[in-house]
């Protein structure tokens, strides 16, 4: 049976990817972008199945209305995905506060808003699934991302506390954490102004790798967005489903990691506990 979608972020990369898979196998489409226009083609081709809204995360004021908007042109919505976002590149001391304070109202606060938007609406109709995209960076990091991590990080515990609260009302989340993926993400990155001092760090050795193509990219953009769907798809997905191989063996390592310095840490840890 077709599905009705919201998706967010549908100009370029897996979102415009997604549409095209969706609206393809027949199901139906409300897709969000700042840029109007982008998806003409797609309008075209598929006619009253895709139903295309101008939305600005960072416009907060926005959000409501536009998922208001989706749902009355639609009916319902079965599978809201939360895609919009993008990075910023550079040390943590390089980024100005425009640049945090625009990465942390589009990847972090502008999802929290959004999912909050869509919470009474699928509370009304009995239910829904809400994809997350974050990253393989939701759980791990590297130099020279530090507040993109932060707003990944930031918007997986947002969603793992949200998905208790509302399990009740059979509204259930999945965190899709993909790797580096053949998409537009590297193009469209803002990047902060360098600093000499960062040369001959961490932080520079992984710009000179983006920089030069060094930096691999083993995700495959269509198998990834085709992942997803069948994620979505499933009776029951996990909450977090980690995409490529490069996210596999980095969230591995990095949970390996930190298990490790919480029992080399153990003694210490149960001190602080009262008699």
């Amino acid at each position: 049976m077709a599905s009705n979608w919201l998706i967010t972020g549908t100009s370029t990369g897996l979102g415009r990817l997604m549409v095209e898979r969706l609206l393809a196998r027949g199901d139906r489409v409300a897709a969000t972008l700042r840029r109007p226009g982008a998806l003409d083609d797609l309008k075209a081709r598929h006619g009253e199945a895709l139903q295309v809204l101008t939305l600005d995360l960072t416009d907060t004021g926005q959000i409501t209305a536009v998922v208001d908007e989706a749902f009355a042109r639609l009916g319902r919505i079965d599978m809201a995905v939360s895609n919009a976002g993008y990075g910023l590149f550079g040390a943590g001391e390089e980024v100005s506060d425009e640049q945090i304070e625009r990465q942390l109202a589009t990847n972090l606060a502008g999802c929290i808003h959004f999912i909050r938007a869509l919470l009474p609406r699928l509370r009304a109709q009995g239910g829904g699934r809400i994809v997350q995209v974050s990253s393989e960076g939701g759980q791990i990091a590297y130099p020279n991302f530090s507040v993109y991590h932060a707003s990944k990080w930031g918007i997986e515990g947002f969603v793992q506390s949200v998905s208790q609260e509302v399990a009740p009302f059979n509204i259930d989340f999945i965190i899709a954490e993909p790797g580096p993926t053949g998409t537009n993400f590297a193009a469209a990155l803002d990047h902060a102004p360098t600093m000499d001092c960062y040369e001959d760090t961490p932080a520079g050795e992984v710009r000179r790798a983006v920089a030069s193509g060094a930096f691999v990219i083993r995700g495959d953009a269509g198998k990834t967005v085709d992942a997803m769907i069948a994620a979505a798809d499933a009776d029951s997905p996990p909450l977090r489903l980690a995409l490529g191989s490069t996210a596999y063996a980095s969230i591995k390592a990095g949970l390996a990691a930190r298990l490790q310095e919480l029992e080399a840490h153990k003694a210490v840890t149960l001190s602080v506990d009262g008699e």
